[in-house]
């Protein structure tokens, strides 16, 4: 589920590798470098990237002397304490999280679901924080993991909340990849299911991006109705059925309401971190 998908324009339209700069090249491999299941082999990071392999171990030579990167046996890598420590300091600055916390706890323990707070990255959605119930079955949810909007409840929560021609840009007139046999691949039907998410107040992800997994999200809108993010929950379909949706639906409405409210209070810090509308 935390996973990025390739998609088309103007789904995350990255530069070729011959076309990255050096700083693009040094983001590349520091985004690589914290995504899930580390530590990653300098081969994956390398195909994560796009990068020949001689670049990404030069890169991360400087990132390791700086306390970017730490080496391990067998050539693999992960995050270093200084990348760790400024996450870490730029996560408890954000208003957003500061507010949505204590929320999702309270989403957690009302309705025994994994609750969590994504923010849009241009078009897709990033998970940034959640608050995770002691279970036998794990959802395959991290901080930091993405997925994109046109898959996911929180993509449609947020997609719902943007003026519609900003919508209609993120996902494009192409047929859209599946992630299950489920997803909703036309662009169209997933606008034209906009205005009812938008009526009902919270979006249901319905083994959009994977099987077995259903999702409940709502947005969270800031000063000036501005969308800073969407808040969620995530289920097994077992668990988290289909008579469950309509309780559990107005309780993830009002947890982002909350949070809503919250920051129209002060301004917040995280909002959008690409793609303003």
């Amino acid at each position: 589920m935390p996973k990025p998908v390739n998609t088309s324009a103007p789904h995350r339209e990255e530069p070729t590798a011959a076309a990255k700069g050096p700083v693009d090249k040094a983001l590349a491999v520091l985004d690589a470098l914290v995504q899930p299941d580390a530590p990653h082999r300098l081969a994956d990071l390398a195909a994560h990237t796009g990068l020949s392999k001689p670049t990404v171990h030069r890169l991360l030579h400087t990132f390791a002397e700086a306390g970017y990167a730490v080496p391990g046996p067998g050539g693999n890598y992960q995050a270093g304490p200084r990348l760790l420590g400024l996450a870490a300091t730029a996560l408890a600055a954000s208003r957003e999280l500061v507010l949505a916390r204590p929320v999702l706890d309270d989403l957690r323990l009302r309705t025994g679901h994994l609750a969590h707070f994504s923010v849009r990255d241009g078009a897709v959605a990033v998970h940034v924080t959640q608050s995770e119930p002691s279970s036998t079955y794990r959802i395959p949810l991290t901080a930091g993991g993405e997925i994109p909007l046109y898959c996911s409840a929180v993509g449609w929560a947020m997609l719902s909340a943007l003026p519609s021609p900003t919508a209609a840009e993120l996902l494009g007139r192409e047929r859209l990849p599946a992630r299950t046999p489920r997803t909703v691949r036309d662009p169209g039907a997933v606008l034209a299911a906009l205005p009812a998410v938008r009526e009902r107040g919270y979006a249901v992800d319905d083994e959009y991006a994977e099987q077995d997994v259903r999702a409940i999200a709502a947005p969270v809108l800031g000063p000036g109705d501005r969308v800073a993010g969407a808040v969620g929950i995530v289920g097994l379909t077992f668990t988290l059925d289909e008579e469950s949706v309509a309780v559990l639906g107005p309780m993830v409405r009002a947890a982002a309401g909350t949070v809503s409210a919250a920051l129209r209070g002060g301004a917040g810090t995280l909002g959008l971190v690409r793609g303003q509308e």
